[in-house]
């Protein structure tokens, strides 16, 4: 289960368990705030170790390809100083490095989808919590109103006095307190790519350097230096 599945499961309870304990509407609403504000400070804990994960990533990656370019360099350096088989053996390892560097940029993008969803989830999150406590006593004085019209109609069961203005009162607060429970569930899941090569597919692919396109980078940093 990822993280985003789990914050989401952990929501669903919270919000199932005071559905169970809806007779009293005004006090399920502040437990509803509390335990989302309890449910913020782990989202926001797993937010932060998500995008510290890309940051580590990005490092690593840019890193690699300030090797891959000294090795270039020294490269040519080798070549300038007449020592061919220096240089190829430093391209050779320069390949290796451009191997490290495909998967160290794999594992940034996979990190960056990451902390962009978590970060979409935490901000959810913030924005719906919010919203509900803007909006948290004009309910309360809706249910309120909707208690006291209760009252009056069990003590004047039988009359001609018309509830039907109260009752559907209620009953759009009910709609709108269902509303708004279903909007603070962050929801978001981390889609794999299948379509791309696993690390390890990739150090195969790039790890055995080839003679020929080593000899061909050699002539072509000759040309270039006009050895």
């Amino acid at each position: 289960m990822n993280i985003i599945e789990r914050i989401d499961k952990i929501l669903k309870a919270n919000i199932n368990a005071l559905l169970d304990k809806a007779e009293d509407p005004a006090k399920m609403i502040d437990e509803t705030l509390r335990e989302l504000y309890e449910d913020l400070a782990e989202v926001k804990e797993s937010t932060a170790a998500v995008m510290a994960d890309e940051q580590a990533a990005l490092r690593e990656k840019q890193n690699c390809e300030l090797a891959v370019a000294e090795a270039d360099n020294a490269a040519r350096n080798a070549l300038a100083s007449g020592h061919e088989d220096d240089a190829r053996k430093i391209l050779e390892k320069k390949q290796q490095l451009m191997a490290n560097c495909e998967v160290l940029n794999q594992r940034y993008e996979i990190a960056k989808a990451n902390s962009e969803k978590m970060r979409a989830a935490h901000d959810k999150l913030v924005n719906d919590i919010q919203d509900l406590n803007s909006r948290k006593e004009f309910i309360k004085a809706k249910i309120k109103t909707a208690e006291a019209q209760e009252k009056i109609n069990s003590m004047t069961a039988g009359s001609t006095v018309d509830t039907s203005a109260s009752i559907e009162a209620f009953e759009r607060w009910e709609a709108k307190a269902d509303k708004m429970l279903d909007m603070a569930m962050a929801k978001a899941e981390l889609n794999e790519d299948a379509g791309v090569d696993t690390p390890e597919d990739l150090v195969k692919k790039y790890s055995k350097g080839s003679s020929a396109e080593i000899d061909a980078e050699i002539a072509k940093m000759k040309e270039e230096m006009g050895l």
